[in-house]
């Protein structure tokens, strides 16, 4: 049971992500993106230094092994942080977080892996919260569309650039995913030292985008102006930590549960950044609760 409570965590941690990075994302910072990335690689950086000290078993041939799926989590990532400078997040994260559908079809596919009957209709209530808010969000009329945006005071980008970053944030977070699984379960990288590898590569990442945004670009740092990045790498580093152990010990159900977790930033999207829900939204987001209930009691 303790894999639910870490995919629970991580779902409630990265949807709180999820919220500050759009906070974070102003459409007429080009670079933002970039240092999201500084914010994320910095907090990352921090926390892998602690858990060293604090005597965590780790060896840097780690992050070797581990990089088939470090570069691609971040790769994504990076998508996923340039996408929202265009888009709603209620667009964006639905979209992004059907990750967890693709990794679970290829555990499926090619590992053969199994679920029962119950954590089969689980996997589909989540699957269906992921789904049905991009086809909810992807249908609503112009004019709803463009009330939402007037009341959030911000002016998005409708192209298909715009959706292109969430999409491709899915497929290469879900192959990461996937990527991940293999790793851990065939004995290649243990969780705790996975973990340690992905975040000393993220803060790799963090200081080439330091280099690029402030020593090339000459682009000045302004800290307290970038309080939602640093929140937002908090919650993001905090979700990683507990997704770690959720993947390890129950891959092919976890990901699509943790992936259900755009549920929760779409609430926080409609209580902070103003943006309207219809009733199908709340309909959809009951699916998924039922979903994430369901895999909670197997």
């Amino acid at each position: 049971m303790s894999w639910f409570l870490f995919a629970l965590l991580a779902l409630l941690f990265w949807s709180g992500s999820d919220l500050f990075s759009k906070m974070g994302s102003r459409p007429d910072d080009k670079y933002s993106h970039w240092k999201m990335v500084m914010a994320v690689g910095t907090v990352m950086g921090i926390h892998a230094i602690v858990m060293l000290a604090l005597g965590t078993p780790f060896s840097p041939i780690d992050i070797i092994r581990y990089m088939p799926a470090s570069a691609m989590y971040i790769l994504s990532m990076i998508l996923g942080y340039v996408g929202l400078r265009y888009i709603e997040l209620s667009i964006s994260s639905p979209i992004c977080n059907s990750s967890g559908a693709v990794a679970a079809v290829l555990c499926f596919a090619i590992l053969g892996q199994a679920m029962t009957g119950l954590q089969l209709v689980g996997v589909i209530c989540a699957c269906i919260g992921v789904f049905g808010l991009s086809y909810i969000e992807k249908k609503q009329d112009d004019a709803a569309r463009e009330a939402r945006r007037e009341l959030a005071d911000v002016k998005y980008q409708r192209s298909f650039l715009a959706i292109l970053f969430p999409i491709l944030y899915c497929l290469i977070d879900g192959l990461g995913t996937f990527t991940d699984i293999l790793l851990l379960d065939g004995g290649i990288v243990e969780e705790e030292s996975a973990n340690i590898a992905y975040e000393f590569t993220f803060l790799a990442m963090a200081v080439v985008a330091f280099i690029y945004v402030v020593v090339i670009k000459k682009q000045p740092l302004n800290i307290p102006k970038e309080r939602p990045k640093i929140a937002a790498a908090l919650c993001e580093t905090g979700g990683q930590f507990f997704y770690i152990y959720a993947i390890g010990a129950n891959g092919i159900v976890a990901a699509p549960m943790i992936s259900s977790y755009c549920v929760a930033s779409v609430l926080w999207a409609r209580i902070f950044l103003k943006e309207k829900l219809t009733w199908q939204h709340y309909a959809v987001i009951a699916i998924t609760a039922v979903g994430v209930a369901i895999l909670g009691m197997e």
